[in-house]
């Protein structure tokens, strides 16, 4: 009895750690292909003794540093409810300084900004990955250069035409995959390393600061490629949720980690024998038997890396359309079981496209790799900066003591983003192009809702005195419950006043419902729905919804049973107001973006599908709206 339940928990960590591998650390573990490879490719950075030594103690200092200390001991302190991730940060910094509306409103948009950036590191982080492990053929055949593009386009097009079956019968093999890749790494560096031991040097903090030191402008550039070694942190954060704090530190520490740090140097330590190597270390340091299955093993990790990405993209963009900053969007669930495996057709292809268009416009790994890192430094500069109000008026810490445990990693990241401010014009534009415009559409689509509320308030009837009036000489009442969802409380929906004026008549039950969406991950059941009595068999309903709650009304709904307020599904109709937006000259905004809030307006989801309303008892009536 004993020995089950003490290897219980064992063995769930077990698993946990196995998932977080497979899932959590496949952007950064497939790094090798090309970070260290970035610091020499271009000549800027001398290929000697000094400077391999100096970038390697950077890179073995820059894991510590962010990693390690940054995310793994600080930021996954930071969880909301249990989950992490930007949004996930944002709710928390939001609600810390609630009571301070003008900062709160400036984090939100940098919040949203770091939000609308990600999308950007969505597009290059498949792209990169898949074509570092690609050019690996370059190494087996050098004549093989000219397949690399198509090929790289033909498992991304195969990666994303299987995205609508969903991850659950491939993602078991992507912990052991991802296991086996690590072990490859860490076995490739140490057969090197075991040849040259000295470049275990290296790992003494001088040799980065004399490399710092004695080559400013030299290591200012290339500190913007040893960041690529760290592309992926985000992830330990962002996937708090699916597997916990304990499997995330326990995977880094006990495999991610030393195998990184043993590939690298092993690369080092080659090139310290042979700098001919240079322009693609990784695949060089492999036997030559063995390049074709590690072609394969790289490409099988980095389509982990990018599935990883592309599901992040998904669960961001459903938060995102909770939180009111994009519009509804037709979401599919690829498993019963989970809740959390979606898939959002519009995001798929509207990724694919624009990868393509990287792969097609930069064509090698190199050239993307100045793209990667600015999306990376901007958002975890933006990580850091929302840390810093988590712990200062979130938790409470005296300011030193806030200031101290953040500040710190704020002027790593400022450096880190400076040096690679410098290579917007060799191809950072791109994913800060595609945030710009995400942000753009995020607090359009925001603003445009709020001058939509504000316009229909203007018009808006009290719903308690409407009532009052319609009562004091009553339509006929029809057997069955009518559910109106309205947007505000207390508002009488149009709707009703449709039916009414149509139809001419009232249901024997109305309620009145609203649908809330919080600043918190999850809302419990229990806290699901607030009941308030009107009269007459009318009733206002409020339901509440966390950012990653699935928003199911007749679910929650069910739940009034045992309120006084017993609805029978097969007897309930929906009734939603379908609002046409009308663009005014002299409104809230610029006529081009209510243009294209109106265009957003007009091609969202249905309001039916997103709130899991049965399709067969909803009843639209159409409005204009002019802002």
């Amino acid at each position: 009895m004993s020995t089950s339940s003490s290897s219980s928990p064992r063995s769930g960590l077990a698993g946990l750690t196995l998932g977080a591998i497979g899932v959590v650390y496949g952007d950064i573990g497939t790094s090798p292909l090309y970070a260290l490879k970035e610091v020499f490719a271009h000549g800027h950075v001398a290929l000697n003794a000094a400077n391999i030594y100096g970038v390697l103690s950077l890179v073995f200092w820059t894991l510590t540093v962010v990693v390690s200390v940054k995310y793994v001991a600080l930021i996954l302190r930071a969880d909301n409810n249990g989950e992490g991730g930007l949004i996930a940060m944002l709710a928390l910094a939001s609600q810390a300084v609630k009571h301070r509306p003008v900062l709160r409103r400036r984090l939100l948009l940098l919040g949203i900004f770091g939000t609308a950036i990600f999308f950007g590191d969505g597009v290059i982080t498949p792209a990169i990955t898949v074509l570092g492990a690609i050019e690996g053929l370059e190494v087996a055949a050098p004549g093989m250069h000219r397949y690399v593009v198509p090929v790289t386009l033909v498992v991304l097009t195969a990666l994303f035409m299987l995205q609508r079956q969903g991850t659950a019968s491939i993602g078991k093999y992507f912990g052991p995959v991802m296991v086996l890749w690590f072990a490859v790494l860490a076995v490739l560096g140490l057969q090197h390393i075991i040849a040259n031991p000295a470049i275990l040097w290296a790992l003494s903090p001088h040799h980065a600061l004399l490399f710092l030191v004695l080559n400013p402008f030299v290591a200012f550039i290339a500190l913007g490629s040893v960041v690529l070694c760290v592309t992926g942190a985000e992830a330990l954060y962002a996937d708090m949720g699916h597997f916990g704090k304990r499997p995330i530190r326990v995977a880094w520490f006990s495999l991610a980690m030393p195998a990184l740090v043993l590939n690298y140097f092993g690369q080092g330590a080659m090139l310290l024998e042979d700098p001919g190597k240079v322009g693609n270390p990784f695949f060089e340091m492999a036997p030559a038997w063995a390049l074709y299955p590690l072609i394969g093993l790289a490409t099988c990790a980095a389509v982990i890396a990018s599935q990883a990405l592309i599901t992040a993209a998904f669960s961001v963009t459903k938060q995102a359309i909770q939180l009111g900053y994009l519009p509804r969007l037709r979401i599919l669930h690829t498993s019963v079981r989970e809740a959390g495996q979606i898939y959002v057709p519009f995001v798929n292809w509207g990724l694919f496209v624009c990868i393509v268009l990287a792969v097609g416009l930069f064509g090698t790994s190199s050239k993307l790799a100045a793209a990667y890192g600015i999306a990376v430094t901007i958002d975890m500069l933006i990580t850091t900066t929302m840390t810093f109000f988590v712990i200062r008026y979130g938790w409470k810490y005296p300011w030193s003591l806030s200031f101290a445990a953040t500040g710190f990693f704020f002027v790593v990241d400022f450096v880190y983003f400076s040096a690679n401010v410098v290579k917007v014009f060799e191809g950072g534009w791109f994913p800060v192009v595609i945030g710009a415009f995400m942000f753009m559409l995020m607090m359009t689509w925001k603003q445009g809702r709020r001058l939509m509320t504000t316009r229909l308030r203007e018009d808006a009837i009290d719903l308690p005195s409407f009532l009052e009036a319609v009562f004091v000489s009553p339509p006929t009442r029809v057997q069955g419950t009518a559910v109106f969802l309205v947007a505000d409380q207390g508002v009488t929906p149009n709707a009703l006043l449709h039916n009414l004026k149509h139809n001419k008549v009232l249901h024997a039950t109305n309620l009145f419902v609203t649908v809330m969406h919080h600043e918190v991950p999850w809302v419990r059941s229990d806290k699901r729905c607030e009941l308030k009595p009107l009269g007459h068999d009318c009733w206002q309903v409020t339901l509440n919804f966390g950012f990653k709650n699935e928003p199911d009304v007749p679910e929650a709904l069910a739940m009034l049973r045992n309120r006084g307020c017993a609805i029978d599904e097969m007897d309930t109709s929906y009734f939603l107001s379908r609002d046409i937006v009308i663009p005014t000259i002299g409104g809230g905004m610029a006529a081009w973006r209510e243009k294209l809030f109106a265009s957003m307006h007009r091609n969202a989801a249905a309001a039916a599908d997103f709130l899991s309303l049965p399709t067969n008892r909803v009843v639209e009536l159409g409005s204009k709206v002019e802002i």
